[in-house]
């Protein structure tokens, strides 16, 4: 064919992709002109009260649509950069075009969110855009009002990818950039009617992870179709990724519309009744299509991506999914824009607005009931349990079907662990452990001290390395091997360290409770959560190193184990003497505050939470000086019966040599390698 009949065909083909991109914008502009006009913008101006003019009417809902559409681009970007395609450690040239794609877009969702900042104090303040435009009066703004804050904090973050974002090479500093992004979008969640309701902890948690779910979603897809379309080399492993992730980002997007919706609106009835309830079923219209689509994708084109056909079934129906997003994104704006019905704004005390649900009963006597019917649903710690139960459940069930065994004690003790979670997060432990410290105290040793040595002792990572399936010798590496690669990284060699671990576990608890950051932590809801996390964690990290079984970085002998857990304890008991002991009351502007109109003093209840500090450390560490013991016996036994093979084997006729061998053995023990990349499975190790 003539160059010129190809560049003419070139030029038709552009123009049709351009004309086929013009319906999603002629719908995300209809959705955000719908979004203005049904939300607090747009519209009648209500009587009594006072309008900024209509800019600001208008500016500000197409100023958000702009910002998220450009985070939705940014974070899609990175996505594919840092996930989708595989690659070296250095980003390969698509990789490299990706990032540039992600710092433009970057670039204008922080131009986007500075508008925001400067419409919305125009809002509020019912003044017209062009007299709040005073530096100080912004400044003020920022400083002051947790949505100025919140905007301005995602407008920082945006203009630091889109300053830093093309000098990125390497795919390590790309996966920094995207959790960045995704941290940037969390800010305003925190500041709108989810952060008002009832239930607030609960409904600004639930937003959060619908917000991520969203634009991880819809970022990914847009990014994933030119590399489709293009019929890139790797297309058909970036599909395969795309798809993982995208119904992880369906889960969570409808499990988080779901409970801002039950928080919000006071019953089944006001779906129909409320402006706010009709855009939740429109927009849940939308999730079940799109839900449609992803599952036709997985059975119809995914197998057949690396063909023409195959690769073009799958472009035209993911342009209708994006243009279903962009809907979606619209509707979001609506929703931000329209307030629940007013009888879901339950009158709250101002202890019920700091704790965000009413001030709990008084506890009483023994047995203390109310610990046990007073619940309090928490998403991240509902949704995070399940999602654990059942991929350890999924887990073994593989392994069985192929006939492979798993003991059951690592499967009860496993699910017992993610019981004892729910409990400490969700019962009347968590309810009150925000009225009362000594009852706070409880529930952080349960999750510091229990629920970690019920977990590691359910040897996850070894049921997933044993499960997963490995990765060719060619490809590029999957689950599995990038399970194998962190366990086996600088990072976790440092922070699994005996005397890294010990500090952690120990150090922290002097770190939050003897400064000002319990009391920070505790008046945030976000701040709340990473606290209660983080306990887990490095509880989780502690007793790992004592008795876990799951592979990792060489570990001391079980006697050198034995003693950093003697050496560690004294620092706990230190710290619970110190409160019981103490004259200042800690984090005592949050429970003056709260004014708990029963129950103890504030100083009676410090006492009773250093007791509890101290009663209930001295049994754990008593069951994990009993299961350390279990683990080096049968550890023993093991070598000695390597070495009884070893000697029928012909070795006999020198005990002396074999005697030794048997000593090397057990030194040699702990340095082995549990498990290595060309290994087919972690050997099973470990108390069943």
């Amino acid at each position: 064919m003539p160059a010129a009949d190809r560049s003419g065909d070139g030029a038709v083909r552009l123009a049709r992709r351009t004309w086929a991109a013009a319906p999603a914008v002629v719908l995300l502009t209809a959705a955000a002109v719908a979004a203005a006009t049904t939300g607090a913008g747009g519209g009648t101006t209500p009587l009594g009260v006072v309008d900024a003019g209509p800019l600001t009417r208008w500016a500000l809902p197409f100023s958000r649509t702009v910002a998220d559409v450009a985070a939705v681009a940014t974070v899609g970007a990175l996505v594919l950069a840092a996930v989708l395609l595989p690659g070296p450690r250095r980003l390969a040239p698509a990789q490299g075009r990706a990032m540039l794609w992600a710092s433009a877009a970057a670039g204008v969702w922080a131009v986007a969110s500075v508008a925001v900042v400067v419409f919305t104090l125009s809002d509020l303040s019912a003044r017209p855009a062009a007299d709040v435009l005073e530096p100080a009066v912004l400044l003020d703004f920022v400083a002051t009002d947790s949505r100025g804050t919140a905007h301005a904090l995602t407008a920082t973050t945006a203009a630091l990818l889109a300053a830093f974002g093309p000098g990125v090479t390497t795919a390590g500093w790309a996966r920094f950039w995207l959790l960045a992004a995704l941290a940037g979008l969390l800010p305003p969640a925190f500041t709108g009617h989810a952060a008002g309701s009832a239930g607030h902890d609960a409904a600004v948690v639930s937003l959060a992870v619908h917000l991520v779910g969203v634009t991880l979603w819809v970022g990914g897809l847009a990014f994933l179709l030119p590399v489709v379309a293009r019929r890139h080399p790797d297309a058909a492993v970036a599909v395969r990724r795309f798809s993982v992730l995208a119904g992880a980002a369906l889960v969570a997007v409808g499990a988080g519309g779901v409970v801002g919706a039950v928080i919000r609106l006071p019953g089944w009835d006001a779906l129909f009744t409320s402006a706010y309830g009709r855009l939740v079923l429109v927009k849940t219209a939308v999730l079940v299509l799109l839900g449609l689509a992803g599952a036709w994708h997985r059975r119809r084109s995914l197998a057949a991506i690396a063909t023409r056909a195959g690769a073009g079934a799958f472009v035209r129906l993911a342009a209708g999914e994006l243009l279903l997003m962009a809907v979606a994104m619209g509707l979001a704006v609506g929703l931000a824009r329209t307030p629940p019905p007013s009888s879901t704004a339950a009158a709250l005390s101002p202890a019920g607005e700091l704790l965000g649900f009413p001030m709990p009963p008084p506890l009483g006597g023994f047995p203390w009931t109310p610990l046990f019917t007073q619940w309090h649903f928490d998403p991240v710690f509902a949704f995070g349990t399940a999602a654990a139960g059942l991929a350890y459940a999924v887990g073994v069930r593989r392994l069985r079907a192929r006939g492979d065994h798993w003991p059951v004690g690592r499967t009860v003790s496993w699910f017992l662990g993610l019981a004892v979670t729910v409990l400490a997060t969700m019962s009347g432990l968590a309810v009150y452990g925000k009225a009362m410290f000594s009852v706070h105290m409880g529930q952080h040793m349960v999750l510091a001290m229990t629920v970690p040595i019920l977990l590691v002792l359910g040897a996850p990572a070894t049921l997933a390395l044993r499960a997963l399936p490995a990765a060719g010798r060619d490809a590029p590496p999957g689950p599995r091997e990038l399970l194998l690669k962190l366990l086996h990284s600088t990072y976790v060699r440092v922070i699994s360290h005996p005397a890294v671990a010990g500090v952690l576990f120990i150090g922290s608890a002097f770190a939050v409770y003897y400064t000002s950051l319990f009391e920070a932590l505790m008046r945030s809801h976000l701040g709340h959560l990473v606290m209660l996390v983080h306990f887990l964690a490095v509880g989780l990290l502690f007793f790992w190193v004592i008795i876990g079984v799951d592979p990792g970085p060489r570990r001391p002998p079980h006697l050198g184990r034995l003693f950093v857990l003697m050496l560690t304890m004294p620092f706990h008991s230190w710290f619970s003497i110190s409160l019981m002991s103490s004259t200042g009351l800690l984090a005592e502007g949050w429970w003056t505050s709260l004014a708990r109109p029963w129950g103890p003093s504030l100083a009676d209840d410090q006492y009773n939470a250093g007791a509890i500090a101290w009663a209930t450390g001295d049994i754990p560490v008593l069951i994990t000086t009993i299961i350390l013991a279990v683990q080096w016996v049968r550890s023993d036994s093991r070598e000695a019966r390597r070495v009884d093979r070893r000697i029928d084997r012909g070795d006999a006729g020198d005990p002396l040599a074999a005697y030794n061998a048997y000593l090397a053995a057990l030194h040699a023990r702990d340095r082995r390698a549990v498990a290595t990349r060309r290994a087919p499975a972690p050997p099973n190790e470990g108390p069943s």
